[in-house]
């Protein structure tokens, strides 16, 4: 964790699910994934509301093939 950032940049995963329009074990599985940074206080897992707000999940499904001509 950064030392610099303030406690109100933590947010639960659950609100993070809020934001995002996703559950919270999608937020869940980025965490044990660990493409989100994480806070945790007496067993409560938090993330940064930065990161959550420009977060870009990956595309799904395979990638297209190029079209040759």
């Amino acid at each position: 964790m950064e030392q610099n950032s303030k406690i109100d940049e933590w947010i639960t995963q659950a609100e993070a699910a809020r934001i995002r329009g996703v559950s919270r074990q999608s937020i869940n599985k980025l965490v044990k994934a660990g493409r989100l940074d994480t806070f945790t206080i007496g067993g409560s897992v938090f993330v940064n509301s930065k990161q959550i707000a420009h977060f870009q999940p990956s595309p799904k499904g395979r990638k297209k093939a190029l079209d040759h001509e």
